[in-house]
């Protein structure tokens, strides 16, 4: 086996007889080394898209989020809440109501969600740090206020500093009768103290009120939607969902941020494993640059090869060198590749090469990376693996020339 990897590696580096098969196997280091770096450079940007996103809706979701399993509402009375909020892990919690209504404001109509919750909530979801205009509060005095998403906003073409109110309309509960529309809605009025942007989803569809507006508006005294939970830093968010769930039984519902936007999660994982496997088909062709320099350095080394037989080498040593010399090739350009990629992605993060446009009117001013350890590990792996294949093919055919 050393002695396989001894003369391989002076394969590597020796001069071959011929020019061009010095440069095919220079092409093919080079090819591998292009896929392996666009692959790490890929991957990267897919995950800071993915923390970006996530950082994002950490601004707005909670770590925890407990709904009723059947039905809209629920009571605090209806299990072991008050274990729930003591909880060890548990930092804070949100009552929150929240169902759609319809908007109006100046003789524009929107539907929306409408969310309402404490006064404290900007804090506790961290929207206050999000805001693009005015400042988070929802009551002064007895007046009560909204804060509405950036798309809520320009749909309705919101002004902060007008007087107009926006308006609040919901169905009322059990009423039937057909004869005075008016009656039966609830109608209320808030007026806009600022706008955030979290995520196009939630900008376009949320309005933050006071949480006793939303329930006498929508006719829930002392009732919930949900209970929101914030959960310490340093403490695993699993486990606690798992002692919520088991404090509060079968009939509530137990999610954590991933499961509050699954779907947008598994888009997010799904188009970077696809970029992943897509990236690895290239480089599979990109291999077969280096099935042709195995076989052209077979055929140039071919000499040499019946000289080793005649020296009492067999087949399976011979078979060794050669596949040597391939993942040689394949481990070089793996390395090279895999250097030039964390260093794109160490430059972009450093000095940002690639810009977004706009001049800093987005929450970003470049394009987000984020280097992971698997990412690489899988990378490195995978074309290793690809090197594997491509040089043991040219390899078969020795036997016939120690004939």
């Amino acid at each position: 086996m050393k002695l396989a990897f001894y003369i391989a590696r002076r394969y590597l580096v020796s001069r071959k007889s011929a020019n061009i098969v010095n440069l095919i196997s220079a092409i093919s280091v080079v090819g591998v080394a292009i896929g392996t770096m666009a692959l790490v450079v890929v991957l990267s940007a897919f995950n800071g898209i993915d923390s970006f996103i996530e950082g994002m809706l950490s601004n707005f979701d909670a770590d925890l989020k407990v709904t009723v399993a059947q039905g809209k509402s629920f009571s605090l009375d209806d299990a072991d809440f008050e274990s729930v909020k003591q909880l060890e892990g548990v930092a804070s919690y949100a009552e929150v109501v929240e169902e759609n209504a319809l908007l109006s404001y100046e003789g524009r109509l929107k539907y929306a969600v409408v969310k309402g919750v404490e006064q404290d909530y900007g804090t506790f979801s961290g929207l206050d740090s999000v805001m693009i205009d005015g400042t988070f509060f929802l009551k002064k005095g007895s007046q009560n206020y909204a804060v509405i998403g950036e798309g809520v906003r320009y749909e309705l073409s919101v002004g902060l500093s007008f007087v107009s109110p926006i308006y609040v309309n919901v169905p009322r509960r059990n009423f039937k009768s057909l004869m005075n529309v008016d009656q039966a809605l609830n109608r209320g009025h808030v007026f806009p103290a600022g706008s955030f942007s979290v995520e196009q989803e939630i900008d376009s569809k949320y309005i933050l009120v006071p949480l006793d507006f939303a329930r006498s508006l929508f006719e829930l005294e002392g009732r919930l939607s949900s209970l929101e939970l914030k959960v310490d830093d340093d403490v695993d968010v699993s486990q606690v969902k798992a002692r919520v769930q088991q404090i509060l039984g079968e009939q509530f519902v137990v999610q954590d941020r991933y499961e509050q936007h699954e779907f947008l999660y598994r888009v997010m994982r799904s188009e970077k494993w696809s970029s992943f496997l897509i990236l690895s088909f290239i480089l599979v062709i990109a291999s077969f640059n280096l099935l042709g320099s195995l076989t052209m350095i077979i055929i140039d080394k071919k000499d040499d090869i019946k000289i080793l037989g005649s020296m009492g080498a067999n087949k399976k040593l011979i078979r060794q060198i050669f596949l040597f010399e391939g993942w040689l090739v394949s481990f070089s350009g793996a390395v090279g590749g895999l250097l030039l990629g964390v260093a794109l992605v160490w430059a972009q993060t450093r000095f940002e090469l690639l810009k977004l446009p706009g001049d800093g009117s987005f929450a970003l001013s470049a394009y987000p990376v984020d280097l992971q350890l698997i990412d690489v590990l899988a990378t490195f792996l995978i074309v290793l693996l690809i090197g594997f294949f491509a040089a043991w093919y040219p390899v078969r055919s020795i036997s016939s020339d120690l004939t």
